[in-house]
């Protein structure tokens, strides 16, 4: 029986994918090689993360700021129950994939997939048995996995040495914790453990956190996570992790130059970034090219250069973000479908989850200023704003970038209580060209943190009235 789509791959590019396809009504079905849906993001990254780090948020915050607020309360953490919080968030997500796939008529192979040649994909089982699917089209959605410290051999054990897996389920909280990656996985797993009592040092190679993102949202970003206690080790490249008799040790040498430092700690997290999963998947044979880091090569419309064949997600070139995969997922189903599937690249926001968020969306100052593009900047203060002195929720600024002649929105950027949410409104109005004007005229309701948005687009297309 020939399918119209086989998607390789069930994270939110794959399964995203795979639902629209079917509702598009092509006959879809799913390669997966785990035992539930949803790939790296719902099982061991996004979601479970996410569960984590609002409850690590809600025993620092009554721990700290309910006493201010008049609740009166003595926190005590317990850890295997938050633990379990995690998991049936995990759960609940996974599952929800599965009713969809099942509510859609999408089939479902569990296995290993490999492209064999175009029309052709090959699934291995557990039990080493190989079954072949014939269908029109092949989606590659098979993400990413966790990358390594470039020309350093490190032992991840899941236990003591933890990748991003290993950090969601430590069975006690770590009293130091060293993360070698000043990034956004690292800085939202510290957080969690910092909350919750452990020492936490950043080494980072880099002279910043957060490398890419706006340079004065770093900056100020660092400042706060100092406040917090978070200790950095900026400009330094690590020579080796090693397991010690107790916990292990982190080595690493000024990048600029110097003495070689050697810290010791309970426990060491490695979140150096990821790389694209797409070795195994018999692309060389297919004939699939990829570029030189794995990833697989396509054009403007997803697709590779072997006819019939797409790929979207971690495993193609740009920002390694699950909603991304998600419009791309959207994209080529609707290509398939004989629709005009698109994704515009230009409004991708990003989250931090740490605490407060940082949230982003369109370009940065400085890259607007390497590009030459005469911008403009506006910002505003949380600390003016009513709402979040009411919660206690001051620290952080919104910030906007528009293009000097013409108004229009270029970048925004956010630091604060609840940017992931407020990020949106940007989005929404970048992806209609709209200007800074446009946004400062929009009635915002009081009082909320919403308005600092507003201000900050009054400040760049004129001035701000709260300041």
């Amino acid at each position: 029986m020939a399918y119209d789509v086989v998607i390789i791959g069930s994270g939110p590019g794959g399964y995203v994918c795979a639902i629209k396809a079917a509702q598009l009504g092509l006959k879809t079905a799913v390669v997966e090689k785990n035992a539930t849906f949803g790939g790296t993001c719902l099982n061991i990254g996004c979601i479970p993360s996410k569960a984590l780090l609002h409850a690590s948020e809600m025993f620092a915050e009554a721990g700290h700021s309910f006493d201010t607020l008049g609740v009166e309360v003595t926190p005590k953490l317990n850890l295997k129950k938050m633990m379990a919080h995690k998991d049936a968030t995990v759960a609940a997500n996974v599952n929800g994939v599965a009713f969809l796939f099942k509510k859609n008529k999408i089939d479902s192979f569990h296995g290993t997939g490999k492209v064999v040649a175009a029309g052709r994909v090959s699934v291995t089982g557990e039990d080493g048995k190989i079954e072949e699917i014939e269908t029109r089209n092949i989606v590659i959605a098979t993400g990413s996995d966790v990358a390594g410290i470039p020309g350093v051999k490190v032992d991840i054990d899941e236990k003591v040495i933890v990748s991003s897996t290993g950090a969601l389920s430590l069975a006690k909280v770590p009293g130091h914790l060293v993360v070698v990656g000043g990034g956004v996985i690292g800085l939202e797993l510290g957080s969690v453990w910092a909350r919750l009592g452990a020492k936490v040092t950043v080494v980072e190679f880099l002279d910043t956190i957060l490398g890419g993102m706006d340079g004065e949202v770093s900056k100020q970003f660092h400042r706060m996570l100092s406040k917090q206690g978070f200790e950095f080790k900026l400009g330094a490249k690590v020579t080796g992790v090693a397991k010690a008799k107790k916990g292990a040790t982190v080595t690493f040498e000024p990048v600029k130059g110097g003495a070689a430092e050697t810290i010791e700690a309970d426990a060491v997290l490695i979140a150096t970034g990821r790389s694209a999963y797409s070795d195994s998947l018999g692309l060389k044979e297919a004939g699939v090219e990829v570029d030189e880091r794995g990833r697989v090569k396509t054009d403007g419309h997803l697709r590779t250069n072997v006819p019939g064949i797409y790929a979207i997600g971690d495993v193609i070139a740009g920002p390694m973000l699950a909603h991304k995969a998600e419009d791309e997922g959207v994209a080529v189903a609707e290509s398939i479908a004989g629709q005009a599937g698109h994704v515009n690249y230009d409004v991708i926001p990003s989250v931090v989850y740490t605490s407060p968020e940082i949230a982003s969306v369109g370009k940065t100052e400085e890259e607007l200023k390497k590009a030459g593009i005469d911008y403009k900047a506006g910002k505003f203060p949380f600390t003016a704003n009513g709402r979040a002195r009411a919660m206690l929720h001051t620290d952080g600024f919104v910030k906007i970038l528009a293009d000097k002649a013409s108004d229009r929105v270029l970048g925004v950027h956010i630091v604060g209580f609840g940017a992931g949410e407020m990020i949106h409104e940007a989005a929404v109005l970048m992806e209609f060209g709209g200007s800074s004007e446009d946004l400062a005229r929009t009635c915002h309701a009081h009082p909320t943190m919403s308005e600092a948005v507003k201000e900050a687009a009054l400040a760049t297309f004129f001035k701000p009235i709260h300041i």
